[in-house]
């Protein structure tokens, strides 16, 4: 580090350091360790926390604000206080990872007629029972544009996800399309049972006229019991989980979240993704081998 310019002109005119220190109201030490190059000692322990507070920061995966770090630091016995970390993540440029707030996609009709569970639990593989039992449910995805919603339909004996869609909405139309979308892939017998939560989507009257129309029936869980459901909503804590949502992906549009949900159901957990469920097979391969 560079002597003051100011205090080198006044050594030049002949004052001492003392006089030029006393002028620019700053120490003689200050002035001393300022032209050795050296910091001060709180200077030195900022730099020492802040060498350790970036390391807690990159360990959380970026997602640690100044409370959290500050746990951690106390937890490994440095005595901080939580405003210095703060100050210290600030000259940083560090920041820690707000949670959005989750959208609710679970919501009951209390008007909507009751129906009975025709699956109860039993989301064992059979692939001689293809197109028999579907599920399905929806989730949400966080972009910088706003929440993505997919909605899917999956073979209970397969595993294999025969139909989604997407939509920037939560009405009915979504989990109507993923259905139709289902239906003409695989173009079941009728009797087919497709079964989901008690979400106001799929005890409308709507997603019921465009079930008949295929001639599937439509039971339902309990509300609140989410083992009810259990095979859709393990897929979508795949899907999140394999994606990195809620860690460190972020897409900047829902056409990009779209982008990489198509790739993961079609380039992936279809055709190449191994389940411990069907002997460590890919659904694609499972019903290969089962159907001529």
């Amino acid at each position: 580090m560079t002597v003051d310019p100011f205090i080198k002109a006044g050594m030049r005119a002949g004052h001492s350091v003392k006089r030029a220190c006393e002028l620019l109201q700053v120490s003689r030490a200050a002035f001393y360790a300022r032209r050795a190059g050296t910091l001060s000692p709180r200077r030195e322990q900022d730099a020492e926390l802040t060498e350790r507070i970036t390391a807690v920061h990159a360990r959380s995966r970026g997602a640690y604000g100044a409370p959290r770090v500050h746990a951690v630091l106390q937890r490994e016995g440095r005595q901080c206080g939580r405003r210095r970390i703060a100050r210290l993540m600030r000259q940083a440029q560090l920041a820690g990872r707000c949670r959005r707030r989750r959208m609710r996609t679970t919501i009951a009709d209390p008007q909507a007629p009751g129906r009975p569970d025709l699956v109860r639990r039993d989301f064992a593989p059979d692939p001689t029972v293809l197109n028999t039992r579907w599920c399905g449910d929806i989730t949400d995805i966080a972009t910088e544009e706003g929440w993505l919603y997919p909605a899917t339909v999956i073979d209970i004996a397969s595993r294999k996800v025969v139909g989604w869609a997407t939509a920037d909405h939560l009405r009915t139309s979504l989990v109507a399309d993923a259905l139709t979308a289902a239906c003409r892939n695989r173009r079941p017998g009728p009797g087919l049972i497709f079964h989901a939560d008690r979400g106001c989507q799929y005890t409308s009257r709507e997603f019921a006229q465009v079930a008949a129309s295929f001639g599937i029936q439509l039971p339902v869980g309990r509300t609140g019991v989410c083992w009810d459901n259990a095979l859709a909503e393990s897929f979508f804590a795949t899907l999140k989980r394999e994606l990195g949502v809620g860690q460190h992906q972020v897409w900047t549009s829902r056409a990009a979240a779209h982008s990489a949900i198509f790739e993961f159901i079609e380039g992936w957990f279809n055709v190449h993704r191994l389940h411990s469920s069907l002997g460590y097979r890919s659904p694609t391969e499972y019903e290969a081998a089962h159907v001529a």
